[in-house]
């Protein structure tokens, strides 16, 4: 172990305290590029395990294990490139646009989150009352930058008229989802992952089962519009609840993002959230009251809970 002795008369030369500056901003960089990324949840993964396996290894003196943990370092170095490629590639491409150097601090007020909630319930409404077709993904905790940077930027103040616009019958942007990140839509005619449960979606349509699709990789939540039955759905969690109208779709967004509650009671979104929404297991379509049967792109099955 270090002497901290040495340690502090090794700070008192400023070649070193600026070498540490500059290892730590690298890192802050790095990590700043990942933020909004499925990287940060492979960083917190990597580095969670290498901590368990050193901690277990050097507590009880496990040399087998210490020798494998040796010889990992070098493999993992060079695996680190292969892992976080998309990251790597966006990292450098940054490097060319000065405006990007510096991260953006946005807020996030309560009233954005209610504003948002307000906006989307109208155009939902009005979406399912032309059946107009439409996929709305709301980002929560895992960034879905991936995702994002597929589709058409947009950077718009989320609003009920752009909403409706976007997803216009024949519009250029009207396929694929429209991510909507602190209150604004970010991108549209986003193309999302499909839900590998084929058995549960069979009966469903592209938007519905991208819209399980990225819920069962990310706690994002997605709104559906349906365009053969008007009938607005949300996914989450890898879960669909349907027939919704405006003021049971506002009151499951509510609840889905603790608005109103207090702050100590803010932090676990998903806590509890099968009870509170009474959804079927994961992967499978519930419906509240009857559900109409249909064919096409949006086809839903006919099933009663």
């Amino acid at each position: 172990m270090p002497d901290p002795g040495w340690l502090l008369s090794q700070l008192g030369n400023l070649r070193n305290v600026f070498d540490i500056l500059v290892v730590a901003l690298i890192i802050y960089w790095l990590l700043w590029v990942a933020q909004g990324t499925r990287a940060t949840q492979l960083i917190r993964g990597i580095v969670t395990l290498i901590a368990v396996v050193f901690i277990v290894a050097t507590t009880f003196q496990l040399t087998a294990l210490n020798w494998l943990l040796g010889q990992t370092w070098p493999v993992l170095l060079f695996s680190l490139p292969v892992i976080f490629q998309p990251e790597i590639r966006r990292a450098l491409e940054q490097l060319g646009q000065t405006r990007s150097w510096l991260p953006r601090l946005r807020p996030r007020p309560g009233d954005t989150v209610e504003r948002t909630i307000g906006e989307l319930v109208k155009a939902a409404a009005q979406l399912a009352r032309h059946r107009y077709g439409a996929l709305i993904v709301l980002e929560r905790n895992t960034g879905l930058q991936n995702y994002v940077e597929r589709g058409v930027p947009i950077d718009g103040l989320l609003t009920r008229q752009l909403l409706i616009n976007l997803f216009y019958p024949n519009s250029p942007l009207h396929d694929g989802a429209a991510v909507v990140r602190d209150g604004r839509i970010v991108a549209a005619s986003v193309v999302l992952p499909l839900s590998d449960n084929t058995a549960a979606t069979s009966q469903l349509g592209t938007r519905h089962r991208a819209a399980l699709g990225i819920t069962e990789q990310s706690d994002a939540i997605a709104v559906v519009v349906s365009e053969e039955t008007g009938q607005i759905s949300i996914a989450v969690d890898g879960r669909l609840i349907r027939n919704l109208d405006a003021e049971r779709l506002e009151a499951q967004l509510r609840e889905l993002l603790r608005l109103g509650l207090p702050e100590h009671e803010q932090g676990g979104i998903l806590h509890e959230i099968g009870e509170l929404l009474h959804l079927v297991p994961k992967g499978t379509a519930s419906a509240n009251g009857s559900a109409k049967s249909s064919h096409g792109a949006d086809a839903e099955p006919s099933r009663t809970t």
